[in-house]
């Protein structure tokens, strides 16, 4: 992974622990991207000839990455977006679970509409108060992000297969943005439903792109009555009426699907096996390295299994501090995210600890 290094010039300058805000421009992708350009310069309308391959290559590659069906991928400039078209297509009167603190974009999708709201709260017993949530509320659906923000908490994958069987007609939404491109994972045999991710952090596809996964018929199952029949009476060309085009409306952008498409390339020949198992050995010995400076708090503490975001004890004047050491961080929640992808490396983290030590005076 090292020699992976070299195409990542910000890491020349900085200890960049950022990635759960923003993944990495690269060498290779900024090439792809002016190769794009250019062609849209000296060809003029040329450029787009081949963009139903683009997209439909794009898809089939998405499919094979994640374990789902070709014809079950919908692309969208961001999961944001998509979820808010799949909301607002449901009934007012669902009842949504959601998670306590998650994600403002996700919960905000659901609160600002007309369902019935319920939570489930975050802690190191995460996944026995979505059952007990679950069994007290009812819920129609269950919307989440696999990965907290603010703090990497990891919900159990195995535990959502468990409830999907327990509870088979509740919907399970879940935003993958913080998880897709960290390990290796098969939709399909999984327990969600539907699962969305924007491909800007931890796919490298920098900003625009990103994609919903539907297992079988959850997209006929989930699309309106009104639009199903408005596409029956249409008389436009197909392309335009199909399922997913309600999700894909307008033009998709080349540019942007383009480098994702170029990023999950990239990725696949790296491997979601070898990228899993460098951000688990940073990971472990991270937390570990965390726990013993105390800089952890007990919910992350206390669970078995996390991702590889953490929220340190601090504010402001320590976030400028490691800024002023070239350490990118982010505040988020009540103290400092760092976040760990396959282009870093003890070495960052050894830098990190440093710092720390000589601001606390350790």
């Amino acid at each position: 992974m090292k020699n992976l290094r070299k195409e990542f010039p910000v890491l020349n300058t900085y200890t960049y622990l950022n990635t759960a805000y923003s993944g990495l421009l690269y060498d290779s992708l900024l090439e792809h991207r002016q190769e794009h350009d250019l062609d849209f310069l000296i060809g003029g309308s040329k450029f787009r000839d081949d963009n139903a391959n683009l997209f439909n290559n794009l898809r089939d590659t998405i499919a094979s990455l994640f374990g789902s069906s070709k014809s079950n991928v919908v692309l969208s400039p961001n999961f944001s977006i998509g979820l808010n078209t799949l909301l607002n297509g449901f009934k007012e009167n669902q009842k949504i679970l959601l998670l306590d603190e998650d994600y403002p974009s996700v919960n905000f999708a659901a609160t600002n509409k007309s369902f019935e709201i319920c939570y489930a709260q975050i802690d190191a017993n995460l996944e026995q108060n979505v059952t007990q949530a679950i069994a007290h509320h009812q819920p129609n659906i269950f919307l989440f992000s696999l990965v907290q923000y603010t703090n990497g908490l990891l919900i159990d994958l195995d535990f959502l297969k468990e409830i999907k069987v327990k509870y088979p007609d509740m919907l399970i939404i879940a935003d993958a943005t913080q998880f897709c491109g960290t390990a290796p994972f098969n939709f399909d045999e999984s327990g969600i439903d539907i699962l969305g991710a924007s491909g800007y952090k931890w796919l490298l596809g920098g900003y625009g792109n990103g994609f919903i996964l539907f297992k079988d018929q959850v997209l006929v199952q989930t699309t309106p009555d009104s639009y199903v029949k408005s596409a029956s009476e249409s008389t436009y060309d197909t392309s335009y009426i199909s399922l997913p085009a309600r999700f894909e409306s307008g033009h998709l952008d080349t540019f942007n699907f383009g480098s994702l498409h170029y990023s999950l390339q990239r990725i696949s020949k790296i491997g979601l096996t070898n990228i899993e198992h460098q951000i688990k050995e940073l990971t472990e010995y991270t937390k570990h390295e965390l726990i013993k400076l105390e800089l952890l708090d007990e919910t992350v503490v206390k669970r078995k299994k996390h991702s590889s975001i953490f929220n340190l004890k601090g504010d402001q004047e320590l976030y400028n501090y490691l800024k002023d050491h070239d350490i990118i961080t982010a505040l988020r929640g009540k103290g400092i995210r760092i976040s760990m992808h396959f282009y870093n490396t003890i070495e960052d983290i050894e830098k990190l600890l440093k710092a720390l030590y000589k601001y606390h005076k350790l």
